[in-house]
């Protein structure tokens, strides 16, 4: 018996546009190749040269210290809250068991340190707005979300400064920061990339206090310039010498010989944001002495100040004339 004709095919997809084969795990590659090219694309277009990054913690909501209207989230990142019993005690609450005024000690504490990064972060946006130069310098960056992340964003945007926000993808709903650049305003999939994002563009580190989160980050930064694996000098301040003390004790890592007494000179505490201004503000005019030497061997002089308008793509400044694609 002869065999049916078969039906029409429609048209394959695209490899580019066949969102199976991208979210597979064949496709994990290019996601990763997505994860770095892109921010390069848009980092070049918004003439963005170099970042101060603040990192902190993410569980308290972003409001005045008078309003005593704090909450605890959920989950750092996160826009739900905690459950009632893990929420800090309010003034009027006078039966309010030990563990939640605690929280509302803790919750008028991170409020401050809310207020602090969002001076400093205007601080040296301000400063970095009058330096000269092609592109932007030491652009505030965050990871994205509330809190001190959103306190950094806030101050650079009250500044009327750009400011960079380095979200991630999470189980749990979160949103950026209202704060942030728009076209400066990122999501990862991949911790490793965001990581690297922060690392490859830092001049220098505000580590704020924080929680699991912050302390990956601080430390993955300090491992790298212990280990001379970032081919610059990257300023650490770690911001809240009270709080980071209680935590850690760096001395003892260094009486115990598991690091050098040399290693505690990678960073320095601030508790102040006029303190944290001057030791960054240190750091980052010696890294503008080298590279302005740098620049004057290697790149031509051009006119003053960043111009407003976006950067031309690489294709459309260096490459030849190819006709683009329908």
């Amino acid at each position: 018996m002869p065999r049916k004709d078969p039906d029409p095919l429609e048209k394959a997809p695209l490899a580019y546009e066949n969102s199976d084969f991208l979210n597979s795990p064949d496709g994990r590659l290019f996601r990763m190749m997505a994860e770095y090219q892109e921010p390069m694309t848009r980092f070049r277009k918004e003439r963005i040269q170099d970042t101060v990054v603040f990192f902190g913690s993410a569980r308290f909501r972003a409001l005045d210290v008078a309003s005593a209207e704090l909450e605890l989230l959920e989950n750092t990142g996160s826009v739900k809250p905690a459950p009632a019993d893990e929420q800090p005690a309010r003034p009027d609450e006078l039966e309010a068991s030990e563990q939640r005024k605690r929280l509302a000690q803790a919750a008028v504490e991170m409020a401050a340190y809310y207020e602090d990064a969002r001076t400093l972060a205007g601080m040296v946006s301000k400063w970095a707005m009058t330096l000269p130069g092609r592109r932007h310098r030491y652009v505030i960056t965050s990871g994205g979300g509330p809190g001190i992340m959103e306190a950094a964003n806030r101050g650079a945007y009250e500044a009327g400064a750009k400011s960079i926000g380095l979200n991630i993808k999470l189980p749990f709903e979160q949103m950026p920061n209202p704060w942030i650049t728009p076209d400066l305003n990122f999501e990862f999939h991949y911790f490793f990339m965001r990581k690297f994002w922060f690392a490859y563009l830092a001049k220098a580190l505000v580590v704020f206090p924080g929680g699991f989160g912050t302390l990956d980050e601080m430390f993955e930064l300090l491992t790298l310039a212990q280990t001379h694996k970032l081919a610059k000098k990257i300023t650490v301040i770690i911001y809240g010498s009270a709080y980071w003390r209680s935590v850690i004790d760096m001395d003892v890592l260094a009486d115990k010989g598991a690091i050098s007494r040399k290693d505690l000179e990678l960073f320095q505490f601030a508790d102040t944001p006029e303190e944290a201004f001057e030791k960054l503000k240190a750091g980052l005019q010696e890294d503008m002495v080298q590279g302005a030497a740098w620049e004057r061997e290697h790149v031509p002089p051009t006119g003053p100040g960043v111009p407003a308008a976006p950067a031309p793509d690489a294709q459309t400044l260096l490459g030849p004339d190819i006709a683009k694609t329908r």
